[in-house]
Order: structure tokens, then C-alpha cells, then sequence
């Protein structure tokens, strides 16, 4: 039950009731002012909704390390772009060596939390024992990205599993008990894939941490905490307490 609710859940979402629709997005990246706003989200978008902190599967932890599970528990935006794998004499764009094909959206929060959940936090679709005899098929890749640091997760089909990739490094999980799933994924955002453009010809990567907005201002302000320690108030010195009286007297001891 909780399988097929996670599948209806993942195939609704990503058809317009929870991902940001990749040609709604286009469009609005070309009609608004470039920069950080361009790849806006809401400020509590990081907050599970049922005030719970998600439970990190010991064998992915251990596995990829804590760097790499930082940008994906902790994702401030996440990307989907559609790839297959790179013949020899292709010079396209690439993505961990891997071709582009399509961007397919912006990840909505409760998409996210959908698939952290069912990809890093629910044993029962993963095999950590058995390994798959077949050659991965590259579906897509999903970025997940914290300040300029990013996580990537490459999604197979039919050789179900899914890859992270992160310092340079590659792990990879068998998925097969969760087919369904990546079935119900793969298809969902094929229908959302428009033609990939590079961000970068189009001046929409500005990844230079400074506020240009009076919302994102405010944004910054609302933090727990100083985003930038520079930016805590210096400590006032501790002033000596004057002596008075005959406290005042030096006797030269």
C-alpha cells in the first residue's frame, strides 16, 4: 500500500500537482530579471511538513559520506534534466559525461521530499546484497544544489538502480525491488521535458551569494542564524572595573 501510494503520489506530482512544469519554468526564465531569483523557492520549502527529520538509510550514509548527503538532505533547489549515455563522437552538453537531452523541470518541495523518502530513507526498495548483471541505462539526473555545492543522482532504467555522484567519486545502489517507482518517475517527467538550453549562454547561473532583491533580503534575515559569520556583530570588549576608594591605592607590593 504504501508503495502505490508513493507511485500515484510521484506520477501526480510530477504532472503539474507538485513539480514546477518545465515549460511554465522556460518561459518564466526568459521574462524575468536574470540572477538569483530566477531559481527562487519558498524560504520553508527545507521543512518536512510533518516535523519529523528523515531517517538516512545506514548503508547510503556510510556510503556516499556526509558532504555529499548534505546537498541532498539540505537541497536549497534541485534540477531534472533528461540524459542517455554519450556516444564517442558526440560534442554536445554534458552532465557526468553523459549527454543532455532535456531539462525537465524544477523539483517542487514535496516532490523532493517524496524522493528522499522512498530513494534514501525506505529499505524495503533497495538491495544492498545482490548485485544487478545488466549494463545502466541513464534516464536522469537529478541535482540537488546548496549554495555552490551539488549532489547528483543518476537514475537507471531497466537496470534499475540509481547513482550518486559527488567529489569525484560514484556510488551506486541496486534498485530493482523499487522498479515500480522509477518506472512511475521516468515516464511522469518525459512528458515535462522541453529541449535543453545551457543556463550559462543564457546568463541564468549568478552563483554569487549576494541578496539582489528586498524579498531575498529578507530571506537572509529570517535565517537562525548568520549565513555569512562575517557578518555577526563583533563582541564588545569587557571594560576593566575602575577601582574606587581604597581600592584605588597602589601600594607598590
Amino acid at each position: 500500500m504504501m508503495k502505490m501510494t508513493a507511485l500515484l503520489t510521484v506520477a501526480l506530482m510530477s504532472l503539474g500537482y507538485g513539480a514546477y512544469d518545465a515549460k511554465a519554468q522556460a518561459t518564466y526564465f526568459g521574462d524575468e530579471p536574470e540572477g538569483v531569483q530566477s531559481f527562487q523557492q519558498d524560504k520553508d520549502a527545507w521543512r518536512r511538513k510533518d516535523g519529523k527529520r528523515l531517517q538516512i538509510l545506514q548503508g547510503i550514509s556510510d556510503s556516499i559520506g556526509q558532504a555529499a548527503l548534505a546537498n541532498i538532505t539540505g537541497a536549497e533547489q534541485v534540477f531534472c534534466y533528461q540524459i542517455t549515455s554519450r556516444p564517442n563522437n558526440y560534442s554536445g552538453y554534458t552532465i557526468n559525461g553523459m549527454v543532455v537531452t532535456g531539462f525537465c523541470g524544477v523539483v517542487a518541495p514535496q516532490l523532493q521530499e517524496t524522493i528522499k523518502e522512498q530513494f534514501f530513507s525506505t529499505a524495503d526498495n533497495i538491495d544492498f546484497v545482490n548485485s544487478e548483471k545488466c549494463i545502466i541505462k541513464p534516464k536522469i539526473m537529478i541535482r540537488w544544489v546548496r549554495g555552490v555545492d551539488f549532489t547528483d543522482m543518476l537514475i537507471s532504467a531497466p537496470c534499475y538502480s540509481y547513482s550518486i555522484f559527488y567529489g569525484g567519486k560514484v556510488r551506486t545502489f541496486n534498485f530493482r525491488p523499487g522498479a515500480e517507482l522509477v518506472d512511475a518517475m521516468v515516464d511522469a517527467f518525459k512528458d515535462l521535458t522541453v529541449p535543453f538550453v545551457s543556463p550559462a549562454l543564457l546568463n541564468q547561473l549568478l552563483p554569487v551569494g549576494v541578496p539582489q532583491t528586498k524579498e531575498q533580503q529578507e530571506i537572509v534575515k529570517e535565517q537562525s542564524g548568520p549565513i555569512r559569520k562575517w557578518e555577526q556583530p563583533k563582541a564588545q570588549p569587557v571594560q576593566e572595573k575602575k577601582n574606587k576608594g581604597w581600592n584605588s591605592l597602589k601600594f607598590g607590593v
